[in-house]
């Protein structure tokens, strides 16, 4: 217990003393108001250093809440400029760096050099938008010594210079000195106003220690200070809308002159265009290499006597169905060669004399590469329907996005701030996503698109007397169209209005768990087969690993610290 008042008093007397690593024996403070709307701060300090230092380090407080006289509270943001420390080493924040802090620091040293005993220094700064406007006058409101000083003052004299067309006198000015938010007058200075200059002085035995602060107010006339105000105020806070409206119609221009296809007004059609398969036929309705493009030529090739599909039931409580593709005949020299890279990964490179059967689950995992490969193709030989200009417009445009972004990311951060550069985000990676539809259709291009449309329309809205003279004049209509129904995403609809006509499902589908096939059970047979084909043949192979999904460094509480 006796070792306890020894031990408080040497922390008390280790926090003394880093609290007072140096003194300031003499401070003086000299402004000069403008009337264009700022004023220039010339700070002076003669201290002496207890203790090796390297320098001092003056932080400006630049954010602050401002209630005005209709008792709305604003947030207002001063600027610092034109920072001048005579004859010392120092650094300030850029321009940027000011933005978003709500402190201004002035760092004075040199890391390399330590220094001690007596020291002068002398601050120069301009200070932006820090006057209150009021309707009986504009009011000058500056602490000439903050109060998180870490030292004592213990002279502190200061002088406001006024423009030249200002007269002030005594009961326009008042001198606060003591703890924060302390409203009496101070006593510890003598304050004496003569030819447009406000000085004072402290008395004899005054000290300022951290945590007191001394403020002055000086009311000014109406109108005697410019206010600088934006020339549109809306652009101040949100500016950043035209922005990305300008970069949302500048895209939109672009699209409708190289991606917008020219209207085109659909011919009514009861067939797919001729010589065009249905992978071709969904890639042109959308412009887009869509997966069930690829997957309708399935149906396509069984409707051609070049396949057969089989479902096979169920084995047991935990198995579940499949499909075997089964090879009748080789594909056609006329096959486009997507329909080759498909066909040679289902069945390999030729066909035996022998029927050659895959498994649809054998595909798993495996079969996603063919079909990157075929949607590479397809894309590929679909260009002659499409402007060449477009898709070199379409790089560049991709180009442009990336580069405005990073040219635009910084500007909106520094002007507008966080949510303005998230917006902004945002919008480029969703016209990054638009930008992949900036394609056009060529004349032939066009006239493919209007037999398709119409064809399509046809497939939603077709009447059933209708499709009974189609199937007069060919009974095998319905196999022929199904695959263009299937890259549509009609499949469904077309195929119920088949069930209605009695007409049989296709021959080269057949189905062990269904002994009375009929085209109502074809339908949902096909459909799940078509669906399970679909995930399986472009499903992909998971990456695997053991480390627990974290790594050195790589969690929350990063960052780290150092001293001066």
């Amino acid at each position: 217990m006796k070792h306890i008042p020894i031990l408080l008093l040497a922390f008390l007397s280790l926090s003394f003393g880093y609290a007072q690593d140096f003194t300031v024996d003499k401070y003086a403070v000299d402004i000069t108001i403008h009337e264009e709307g700022y004023f220039d701060v010339v700070e002076s300090y003669d201290l002496t250093f207890a203790f090796p230092k390297h320098g001092i380090y003056r932080d400006i407080q630049t954010s602050y809440d401002v209630v005005t006289e209709e008792v709305k509270q604003e947030t207002r943001k001063i600027m610092i400029s034109n920072v001048e420390v005579p004859g010392r080493t120092f650094i300030t924040p850029s321009n940027f760096e000011q933005k978003l802090s709500e402190t201004f620091q002035i760092k004075i040293g040199d890391a390399d050099k330590s220094i001690t005993g007596a020291q002068h220094y002398k601050i120069r700064y301009r200070v932006w938008n820090a006057f209150l406007y009021e309707a009986d006058g504009v009011k000058f409101y500056w602490n000439l010594k903050p109060s998180n000083w870490r030292a004592t003052f213990n002279s502190i004299v200061f002088s406001v210079h006024l423009p030249t067309s200002i007269a002030a006198d005594t009961s326009d000015v008042f001198v606060y000195s003591g703890l924060s938010a302390t409203t009496d007058l101070s006593r510890n200075f003598d304050v004496t106003i003569a030819n447009g200059v406000v000085e004072g002085k402290s008395q004899p035995g005054f000290e300022s220690e951290e945590g007191q602060s001394v403020t002055i107010l000086i009311n000014l006339p109406p109108n005697a200070i410019a206010e600088i105000k934006p020339l549109w105020p809306f652009w101040t806070d949100y500016g950043w809308v035209f922005v990305l409206l300008a970069l949302l119609g500048g895209f939109y221009m672009t699209w409708k002159s190289y991606g917008k296809d020219d209207e085109v007004i659909s011919s009514t059609s009861y067939f797919p265009p001729k010589g065009m398969d249905p992978a071709m036929a969904g890639f042109l309705m959308n412009d887009a290499d869509d997966t069930s493009d690829l997957i309708s030529l399935i149906p396509y090739w069984g409707s051609k006597g070049i396949l057969r599909i089989e479902e096979i039931p169920k084995k047991g409580w935990f198995s579940s169905s499949d499909t075997k593709l089964v090879a009748l005949k080789a594909l056609p020299d006329e096959a486009s060669s997507y329909e080759r890279t498909i066909f040679s990964g289902l069945f390999g490179s030729s066909i035996s004399p022998d029927d050659t059967e895959v498994l649809i689950s054998s595909l798993k995992d495996k079969f996603y590469t063919k079909m990157s490969s075929a949607r590479s193709v397809l894309k590929k030989q679909a260009q002659p329907y499409y402007e060449g200009g477009s898709k070199r417009v379409r790089n560049i445009t991709y180009g442009s996005i990336i580069l405005v972004t990073i040219v635009l990311v910084p500007v909106l951060l520094f002007v507008w701030g966080f949510i303005a550069t998230f917006a902004l985000v945002i919008l480029n990676v969703l016209l990054l996503i638009m930008n992949r539809f900036m394609v056009k259709k060529n004349p032939k291009g066009n006239a493919a698109f209007s037999e398709l449309k119409g064809f399509k329309q046809f497939i939603k809205v077709a009447e059933i007397n209708k499709l009974k003279m189609l199937i007069i004049e060919d009974p095998s209509y319905f196999e022929t169209t199904m695959g263009y129904a299937l890259a549509f995403g009609l499949f469904d609809k077309w195929a119920n209005k088949f069930d209605a006509l009695n007409i049989p499902p296709p021959s080269w589908y057949s189905s062990a768990a269904h002994t009375n096939f009929t085209m109502s059970s074809f339908t949902n047979s096909f459909a799940n087969t078509m669906s399970t084909a679909t995930s399986t043949m472009v499903s992909s192979p998971s990456s695997s690993g053991s480390s627990g999904g974290g790594s050195s460094g790589g969690g929350f509480g990063g960052g780290g610290g150092g001293s001066w």
